[in-house]
């Protein structure tokens, strides 16, 4: 398998296997999973879904994904696809949305309310608006910037707007601007000191920004030595970034990591998937273990888009 591609398919599958094992115990109190913790793939639980079954996060990915893999950027489109996954169940691994943040279904709303409106002007910007679900879909965004080698201020544009057509406050796009460092370093060089040099960078170019002060500690370069009492897993954006970067940079294989993830409890999915395409791209598709592969649902679409995604950016 080309290099490339293979790191396509390692973070879109290391991210919706993340998603999957965090499902059946979305909400779960952290106390309640060191009673009992999350060791493998299980269904059911927090909703009526068999084991390998995601979520919106993986849903939206896919939706995000399916546009981009036409080779070009039309964020109308994307909306377009977020509707039919809202509306008509499209993207889903049974057949059946069972999920959605406020956020989104409200930008989504907006989009519907006016004929002809523009996705990019539906994003909410308010403060209270920066939960973490454009930051569970943003790595499409970061995979089209890589592989078409985008110019810098290009990449910065497109991350920017990839999470403004829901989430337009600069909070929650930074947290994925910040992602998107991460994430490029380590497709760059796969090993654990791309993550302290992502965040490096990011701290660099986006020094001006006013929001980066609520990442201060996520920057900190002794982030990863903070206790686990210390990491909070709630559905805002800090919150969610904090946690899947410091599982990642805790543990040392995708197994490890995307478990350590689950466990914290609360945003269960979104926090395991944003760590799970990390470490997807950290350790290798072959790193994702096989029985978790062979389970996740719809995996060979998933895939099968991979594919097609792959051959119209290397087309261009």
């Amino acid at each position: 398998m080309d290099k490339l591609l293979d790191q396509m398919k390692a973070v879109m599958v290391g991210h919706a296997i993340g998603d999957a094992l965090g499902v059946p115990v979305e909400f779960c109190e952290r106390e309640e999973l060191d009673v009992s913790p999350v060791t493998d793939m299980v269904g059911f639980g927090s909703y009526p879904v068999p084991a390998g079954a995601w979520s919106d996060d993986t849903s939206m990915t896919l939706a995000a994904l399916d546009s981009l893999a036409s080779g070009r950027v039309d964020f109308d489109e994307i909306m377009e696809n977020f509707v039919r996954w809202c509306a008509e169940d499209d993207y889903t691994p049974t057949g059946e949305m069972f999920d959605i943040g406020r956020t989104c279904l409200t930008a989504i709303r907006n989009y519907l309310a006016t004929d002809g409106k523009p996705a990019l002007a539906c994003g909410l910007t308010d403060e209270h608006s920066n939960g973490n679900g454009s930051l569970m879909r943003i790595h499409p965004f970061v995979l089209y910037a890589y592989v078409n080698h985008l110019p810098f201020a290009a990449w910065l544009l497109l991350v920017r707007n990839g999470s403004a057509i829901t989430h337009a406050h600069d909070r929650a796009a930074l947290g994925c601007l910040i992602y998107a460092f991460v994430l490029h370093e380590i497709l760059k060089d796969p090993n654990k000191e791309s993550v302290g040099l992502g965040l490096k960078r990011a701290e660099c170019h986006l020094r001006e920004c006013g929001e980066l002060s609520h990442y201060k500690r996520l920057l900190d370069e002794n982030f990863a030595d903070l206790d686990r009492s210390e990491i909070k897993s709630s559905g805002y954006v800090v919150d969610t970034l904090e946690a899947a970067v410091w599982c990642l940079l805790t543990t040392d294989d995708y197994r490890s990591c995307v478990l350590k993830a689950v466990n914290l409890g609360g945003d269960t999915d979104t926090i395991a998937a944003v760590a799970g395409g990390l470490a997807g791209a950290l350790y290798g598709y072959d790193g994702i273990p096989k029985e978790w592969r062979e389970t996740l649902i719809k995996r060979e679409y998933i895939e099968a888009l991979c594919d097609r995604a792959y051959r119209a950016w290397c087309a261009e």
